[in-house]
């Protein structure tokens, strides 16, 4: 890397030019198509290319960009002030030097970006034709950063409740077990297996995210009794304690034969209904019906609603109730739930809405493609 102030660039690069189109197209590629930010300066180093995304990234018109020398046309500076192309001098450094790989620096005004280049020789240690630029916004970067951050907060909050309650009793027990009577002894280690079983569920939608994000959540399909499924369901929360009264289910026959993963879909539909019962009121109503399939090539689905008679959720948070860490109400959980909940849908290619129930409270409503495997079509 050169010093400041030491450019040995052609002074050719300082004569006026006219400007070129906003990119010169040799290879078939409209570069306004590409995703990132492309700037290129030719052999004088002056700017042939300033594509839309370069447009957009560093708010300068490519009128502007075009023809001027690159420096100019992209004043960047490095995290501690210093100009980046005096700095780097791609047309009079090393000679050995080809690229300039990723970092983060500074437009006008203190916008961060992500700067790559390449700088292309006719043969090797030859003079620099052209500069390549790749800019990135940060913004993108920023927002999974802290996404990550959250999670990170949030699974260790809710991993210190249930870890502390396991500790306490246990070492409880172990320092004192003569002094407690059985049923004293019964209840703490109750206790002690529910915060287990609620770790164990954490962990578990933890490694149900890792999957989703990285498209590697795997199907495995069955043949599914979606009516079976959900009655099993409301059984439980009978067992439970809450009243039967409280669900109603209406399943309209005949149901498409519905190939899926059965515990991902109780997964969906145990989700979906404690959702219901926890932050909704009155009664929680399932409906289970035949429906077009969400997936091109099929023409039958199955599509499960559950709508309950609470207050519903808010107009203006439905675009985010899918979204990690949306909490519906301040009566605990991670939030992680319906972010799980529409990843499994969509990776069995169904699709999942929220809206007013007809009795003003929430309507969850999945569809389902039939989904036979492929050795069954």
């Amino acid at each position: 890397m050169s010093v400041a102030g030491t450019s040995t660039a052609p002074e050719e690069r300082d004569a006026p030019r006219a400007p070129a189109p906003r990119c010169a197209d040799h290879t078939g590629i409209d570069p306004d198509q590409l995703p990132d930010g492309l700037v290129v300066a030719d052999e004088q180093g002056r700017v042939v290319c300033f594509n839309a995304a370069a447009v957009r990234i560093t708010a300068v018109r490519a009128a502007d960009a075009l023809g001027q020398p690159l420096e100019k046309a992209l004043p960047l500076e490095d995290l501690e002030g210093r100009r980046w192309w005096q700095l780097t001098d791609p047309y009079g450094g090393l000679a050995i030097r080809v690229r300039q790989p990723e970092r983060n620096l500074l437009l006008p005004g203190g916008r961060e970006v992500l700067v790559s280049a390449r700088y292309v020789r006719g043969e090797p240690l030859g003079p620099v034709q052209q500069v390549v630029v790749c800019l990135r916004d940060t913004e993108a970067r920023r927002r999974t950063e802290r996404s990550h951050a959250e999670l990170i907060a949030t699974v260790a909050h809710e991993l210190r409740s249930p870890l502390t309650s396991v500790k306490g009793f246990t070492a409880t027990l172990l320092a004192k077990w003569e002094r407690f009577t059985d049923d004293q002894k019964r209840l703490m280690l109750e206790t002690v297996d529910a915060d287990a079983d609620r770790v164990t569920r954490l962990i578990a939608e933890l490694l149900d995210i890792s999957r989703i994000d990285s498209g590697r959540l795997e199907v495995r399909r069955q043949p599914v009794d979606i009516g079976a499924a959900v009655s099993r369901h409301i059984q439980a929360h009978v067992a439970a304690g809450r009243p039967a009264d409280r669900f109603l289910l209406r399943i309209a026959q005949p149901l498409p034969a519905l190939w899926a993963d059965p515990d991902k879909i109780d997964q969906v539909l145990s989700n979906l209904l404690e959702n219901a019962v926890r932050h909704g009121a009155g009664t929680v109503t399932i409906d289970v019906t035949p429906t077009a399939s969400p997936r091109e090539g099929e023409e039958a689905g199955t599509s499960v609603t559950v709508s309950d008679e609470g207050p519903g959720i808010p107009e203006e948070s439905m675009n985010r109730v899918f979204t990690r860490f949306w909490r519906g109400s301040k009566r605990g959980g991670t939030g992680l739930g319906l972010y799980i909940v529409k990843g499994i849908v969509e990776a069995h290619g169904g699709t999942i809405t929220v809206g007013r129930a007809a009795g003003g409270g929430a309507e969850f409503r999945f569809t389902l493609p039939v989904g036979a495997p492929a050795y069954l079509a």
